[in-house]
């Protein structure tokens, strides 16, 4: 591990700054030595940095946990810089992969892709954005690197490079951004200072590997108006929306002449006739995909290598102690099969620790640790030379400063027992991690450039290594402004201490993740985590812990009164009379606030008070709604007196012309209050008078007598009226129906009705009672005539209110009917409201 330090920091030294190379030692120089001291940090000052975010000063301090406290007056950061051409080209070349140790690659050639790296040129020098569509292996990546050395001098803050993989919201590529333009090394804007900063930036923005879209892809161009964007996704990835207004640009295969161009560049020599007719089949099987003439190429050159058809081994003769035989088995060429899916033939044929590194690769799904880490996961001092022996079989492919495997890679590696020992790998690689982030001679930004290996290493490995790979490596995300990464370490770290019953540490991982939330502004989140830390340590008897705890709670207080105090609680008010309601002729009554009584001076002498009546400015005002002294009250437009005695205000009625703007115009639309219809006032002129006080009390006291006599009067009907109640054997009862008719022959009893019962017997045949007349009289309800079903009604009980149709008569003898005569006799009163005094009895 000591070599592999040295070229580690000499290729890295853009990136990670300026840190002292890892003590030669034989202890860390294999892996064996890693695995028997599992994690344990190396001695040394703790790194603590200090950190501006937003409006807090931010101290990282692996130890005891990260301090967070307001910034103090006159420390504010100023605006930053914008970076030169210079610094911007030393930030693109580290943001490229590293170099790699061993033999160089030789580059490729970008074949049949002029067209459309053309459209991309002029699109992006129109300042549209684009979406570059292609499937995995098609070339994007290559055809990226080709439009930006045509698009250098288009922005004025020249080209950007980013990597979308991993990123599902744009938060963390706006951060990107802003640290690639402006010189802001330990300073994390808060997000309203950050929109404000990218909105000014003018660049062509290379985003490659996107997989967000839809409202977050939208979210990023909106934040960037004077960026244009060049995203390479995949067909799967989630489309822009309709109105984003991003061009589509979709990249296919290569034809055939351009196929067998790339699989001569790759294999280094002409091809023979059998090789052509392959390699024709291959490009229809696998559509002409790029990658899989690289695989072809490199199975060639392994096959040639087989088969000696070099001309020095031809003129070799083999020794008597080598285990060649000379006469060889010619190997033959692969099949179609083998060519649509050469991995396991490729892996087979590289080097023990090319193989090695393929397996760490496949436990850590699909991420390959920088080429630095190899010898101590391997065992093997040669072990970085792998990543490009791996690199020129086109089994990798970059991804920003890294390597992952290929597309399809990994699945065709687990299904040959590639898999077998994952858990190992990943415990092995998470130990290795958490010594390597512990160390105080790694700074932090070259922790952050190895983020997905230290996650995914994170999240396969056993509960114990991954406390304490959590623990060291959160401190390293948090100073290097990776906090993505940082939230995602801290929450694996918490789960794995409850899982293990480390209750130190998990308070450690919520204080942590408390502070993230209160630097991010969300104070909800921050104080949930912070109460579970103080609760957590406050059991643990760590004073200094709680302490620490309790003064970042108070800063979330702080801030959750400031908010309450720039958004006061809701109010809703009626809104004011337009000018133009008063001047409508279809308008009517406004709802408008009651203004406070006028003074005695300026109050309008038409009227005076009842005797006895309480002062004007006594009068009770309960049903109306008040409002604060001094507040500005529309004009109250005063139309009749019916108008003016309603307790519930009217609002218009009419459409609305224009969409509601106010809270008030919504909640009217929502919630409208239809008035009764009825013919709209006059309108008086605005400067006229309001009523009277007095006039009102007496027109209030008048429609309270009134209901008062009405009340008192159906009472005393009621009473009359059942005590005029006669048992059913003298006479029928009476009903309220219009019409009345009476027998005046024997009864006839219909067939529909039914039997009598037999507690109450049928009333006699018998005319009307003399002096007594069944005709309605002035004041009284006309009764129907008398059914001839008997009564059930007790004869103590009020008459009969039900009110049913006239019975027909079903036999052949209709029911002979008397003629209606009013008669001044047996008045009865109703229970309706008249002008009648109640005094007057019968």
């Amino acid at each position: 591990m000591d070599r592999t330090q040295g070229q580690d920091e000499q290729h890295e030294q853009p990136a990670g700054g300026s840190a002292p190379a890892v003590p030669t030692g034989p202890a860390v120089s294999t892996g064996p030595a890693v695995s028997t001291a599992p994690g344990a940090p190396a001695a040394g000052p703790a790194r603590v940095v200090s950190l501006t975010a937003g409006d807090f000063t931010l101290t990282v301090n692996p130890v005891d946990g990260s301090e967070i406290e307001p910034l103090r007056p006159g420390t504010e950061p100023g605006r930053p810089a914008r970076r030169d051409a210079a610094a911007r080209a030393v930030r693109d070349s580290a943001a490229r992969p590293p170099v790699l140790p061993g033999p160089a690659v030789p580059a490729r050639p970008l074949l049949e892709r002029e067209e459309e790296r053309e459209r991309l040129v002029r699109l992006l020098g129109r300042g549209r954005s684009v979406r570059l569509t292609g499937p995995a292996g098609s070339g994007r990546s290559a055809l990226l690197d080709a439009v930006a050395d045509r698009c250098a001098g288009l922005a004025p803050d020249g080209v950007v490079r980013l990597s979308g993989y991993g990123h599902q919201q744009p938060g963390e590529l706006l951060h990107a951004l802003y640290a690639t333009v402006y010189e802001a090394e330990r300073d994390r804007p808060g997000r309203i200072e950050l929109l404000a900063r990218v909105r000014e930036i003018g660049a062509v923005v290379l985003l490659d590997d996107l997989e967000m879209g839809g409202p977050a892809l939208d979210e990023l161009l909106r934040a960037t108006p004077e960026c244009a964007y060049l995203l390479a996704a995949t067909p799967d990835t989630r489309a822009p929306s309709d109105h984003s207004h991003v061009e589509e640009v979709f990249l296919g295969g290569l034809g055939k002449a351009e196929c067998l161009e790339l699989l001569e560049s790759g294999a280094g020599r002409p091809l023979t006739d059998e090789e052509i007719a392959w390699a024709g089949d291959l490009c229809f099987a696998s559509e002409g995909l790029p990658l899989r003439f690289v695989q072809a190429a490199a199975l060639l050159r392994q096959r040639d290598e087989l088969n000696h058809s070099d001309e020095d081994d031809e003129e070799e003769e083999p020794g008597v102690f080598e285990g060649r035989p000379r006469d060889a088995v010619q190997v033959p060429l692969p099949t179609l099969a083998e060519g649509a899916a050469p991995a396991e033939l490729l892996a087979s044929r590289v080097s023990e620790s090319a193989r090695a590194a393929l397996r760490i690769a496949c436990a850590l799904g699909g991420e390959l640790p920088h080429h630095a880490h190899l010898p101590a996961l391997v065992g093997d001092t040669h072990a970085d030379t792998a990543v490009a022996e791996l690199l020129a079989c086109g089994l990798l492919t970059p991804v920003g400063t890294r390597y992952r495997l290929a597309a399809g890679v990994a699945r065709q590696l687990e299904e040959v027992g590639y898999g077998d020992t994952a858990s190992e790998e990943a415990r092995t690689a998470a130990r290795h991690y958490a010594w390597w982030t512990g160390h105080a001679s790694v700074v932090p930004e070259r922790v952050a450039a190895e983020a997905d290996a230290v996650l995914a290493a994170l999240a396969g490995a056993d509960v114990v290594a991954a406390v304490l790979l959590a623990r060291t490596a959160a401190p390293a995300f948090a100073a290097s402004l990776h906090w993505e990464a940082w939230e995602r370490v801290l929450r694996s770290g918490a789960e794995a201490a409850r899982k293990a019953g480390e209750v130190a540490e998990q308070a450690y991982f919520h204080h942590e993740l408390g502070v993230l939330a209160l630097c991010e502004e969300r104070l909800d989140r921050a104080r949930a985590e912070l109460e579970t830390s103080i609760g957590l340590r406050g059991a643990l008897a760590d004073k200094r812990g709680t302490v620490a705890g309790r003064r970042a709670l108070a800063l979330v207080v702080d801030r959750e009164n400031a908010v309450a105090a720039v958004s006061p609680p809701l109010r809703l008010e009626a809104p004011a009379a337009p000018a133009a309601l008063a001047a409508s002729p279809d308008a009517v009554t406004v709802a408008t606030p009651a203004a406070p009584a006028a003074p005695a001076s300026k109050a309008p002498k038409t009227a005076k008070p009842a005797p006895g009546a309480p002062a004007a400015s006594e009068a009770p005002t309960a049903k109306v709604a008040p409002v604060a002294p001094g507040a500005r009250v529309a004009p109250v437009v005063p139309v009749s007196a019916e108008a003016v005695t309603r307790m519930t205000p009217v609002v218009p009625v009419t459409a609305r012309s224009e969409p509601p703007t106010t809270l008030s115009e919504v909640f009217e639309d929502a919630f409208p209050l239809t008035p009764k219809p009825a013919p709209t006032p006059a309108l008086r002129p605005a400067a006229a008078p309001a009523p009277a006080p007095g006039r009102r009390r007496r027109v209030l006291l008048a429609g309270a007598g009134a209901l008062t006599v009405v009340a008192l009067g159906t009472v005393v009907s009621l009473a009359l009226s059942s005590s005029d109640t006669s048992p059913p054997a003298e006479g029928p009862s009476v009903t309220r129906t219009p019409t009345v008719t009476a027998p005046t022959t024997a009864p006839v009893v219909s067939k529909n009705d039914p039997a009598p019962e037999p507690p109450v017997s049928a009333p006699p045949a018998q005319s009307a009672v003399p002096g007594q007349s069944l005709a309605p009289t002035p004041g009284r309800t006309p009764a129907r005539t008398p059914s001839r079903r008997p009564s059930a009604t007790p004869p103590n009980s009020p008459p009969a209110t039900s009110v049913s149709p006239p019975p027909t008569t079903a036999g052949p003898s209709p029911t002979p009917t008397e003629t209606v005569v009013p008669s001044p006799t047996a008045t009865t009163q109703t229970g309706t409201a008249t002008a009648t005094s109640p005094a007057t009895g019968r």
